[in-house]
């Protein structure tokens, strides 16, 4: 029987390590890779394939939500689990939104760990127990057990711009979001103008304020 591999991608050491320890301690499973962004999580899924991807929610360079994105893109196979301190319908609603069909919180990880990638490694959905909960509160309060359709704000700019976005947030020249993407320069500087326009933003301080709120980056 073929070994399960599984990708690991937060920013914090001490959190691998245990999320390792927890994955490794099931017979057949192997953390195949770490990573610590979410850009480098797309990287290392499109160079090995694996069977599931486990991703910290709020990484620097690229957060999970618009890594889950493009890894469903580039392995379509490679199915994904967020991980996130937060349990907010706003936030299932965005991390459904981006394709992921894992979800468990950091604070239930000893418990949920090892059935979410169980069950997503058999192509089956996972909720913690308290967004179950949530999405039954849902029901009986007449919303028909669906999380609600609608997402945020964040939508309207496209995934490159959400990018730029987090970027800039995180401090970024446009020489250096330029670098990051692959981009030239002028650009750089034109998204970031469009951006702006866009969202009819005058400052870096509004537009950090708006990444924020729209969960692009984390407080």
């Amino acid at each position: 029987m073929p070994r399960l591999r599984i990708l690991i991608a937060d920013d914090h050491a001490i959190v691998r390590r245990g999320l390792r320890g927890l994955l490794e301690e099931h017979h057949g499973w192997e953390v195949c890779a770490e990573v610590t962004t979410g850009r480098e999580a797309v990287q290392k899924v499109q160079e090995l394939k694996p069977d599931v991807a486990v991703l910290d929610i709020g990484m620097p360079d690229l957060n999970g939500l618009e890594a889950t994105r493009q890894i469903l893109k580039l392995a379509p196979k490679t199915e994904v689990l967020i991980l996130t301190m937060h349990h907010s319908e706003e936030v299932v609603r965005e991390v459904l939104h981006a394709g992921a069909r894992g979800y468990v919180l950091k604070s239930d990880a000893d418990v949920d760990l090892v059935a979410a990638v169980d069950a997503l490694s058999k192509h089956r959905p996972f909720l913690t127990s308290r967004i179950t909960d949530m999405v039954l509160d849902s029901y009986l309060e007449g919303g028909g057990g669906r999380i609600p359709q609608e997402v945020s704000t964040a939508t309207r700019l496209t995934p490159r711009e959400r990018e730029i976005v987090q970027l800039v947030t995180e401090g970024k020249s446009n020489k250096e979001v330029a670098t990051a993407l692959g981009i030239t320069v002028k650009t750089a500087e034109t998204h970031r103008a469009n951006i702006m326009h866009k969202l009819g933003l005058t400052s870096v301080t509004e537009l950090v304020h708006y990444a924020i709120r729209n969960k692009i980056v984390e407080a």
